[in-house]
């Protein structure tokens, strides 16, 4: 196997732990088109098997609520508001990377190797939070970014990331995805790529027996992981569990 030429990042629960936000911004977005409902905790657990902002909202009718009503410009309109809400709310500083996210980019950058996004999330969603919990500039670092508003399917369909690869102009025997989801994880295994799991939250205990490895993160100096020898996962760490 080659040496590793890139690095695919999910974003939501994998750059940082974004999903309590998301929730926190549809309960803020459902009272202004007169809805009554209340996401918690146990609730949006069970909805993130649905992946999409709005195919989430169209399950939760269909599933829950089938006294509502809503046209797909309808859910449209909620899940714009909703972004609109979550996007606010990353500029006042609500994020922050997940231990040893920044550090794994600075240092495959540094080595040569290509840094790529391959989300279910939108294009808004992604630039938010890289300018507001990274850097200005942080779009910059990725040689590819691949949304979820771009592609026919959503994860567990390998759509995006057949796109970042395609934008990256590499095999998938190239790369390697980091994720946090069983859904990521179908995602990228599919679409050829080896895979590390860094666990969050709202997917501890889902079936990652795909994955090459399983982390609880990826670890640096304020946060070290204690499962792994140093207390971070490396570039070269990568590299060798892929061989």
């Amino acid at each position: 196997m080659k040496h590793l030429r890139a690095l695919i990042f999910d974003v939501d629960g994998t750059l940082a732990e974004t999903e309590e936000l998301h929730r926190l911004s549809f309960n803020a977005a459902f009272p202004e088109f007169g809805l009554n409902w209340a996401w918690d905790q146990p609730m949006y657990r069970d909805l993130l098997a649905v992946t999409g902002g709005k195919e989430r909202i169209r399950y939760y009718i269909d599933s829950f609520d089938r006294t509502v009503d809503l046209s797909p410009e309808r859910i449209k309109q909620i899940h714009e508001r909703k972004t609109a809400i979550y996007t606010a709310r990353m500029a006042e500083g609500a994020l922050a990377p997940r231990p040893g996210i920044l550090r794994l980019i600075h240092e495959a950058r540094e080595a040569g190797v290509k840094c790529a996004i391959a989300t279910t999330t939108s294009r808004p969603n992604i630039d938010a939070l890289l300018q507001s919990a990274f850097a200005p500039d942080a779009v910059t670092w990725f040689a590819a970014i691949a949304a979820g508003d771009e592609v026919a399917r959503k994860k567990p369909a390998p759509d995006v990331y057949t796109l970042a690869l395609e934008r990256l102009g590499l095999p998938a025997d190239d790369c390697l995805a980091i994720e946090d989801s069983r859904n990521g994880l179908d995602s990228a295994r599919t679409a050829g790529l080896d895979c590390v799991i860094t666990i969050s939250p709202y997917t501890d205990g889902q079936d990652f027996s795909a994955a090459l490895r399983i982390v609880d993160h990826l670890g640096d100096a304020t946060t070290p992981n204690s499962a792994i020898m140093g207390g971070a996962v490396t570039l070269a760490m990568l590299d060798q569990w892929r061989r």
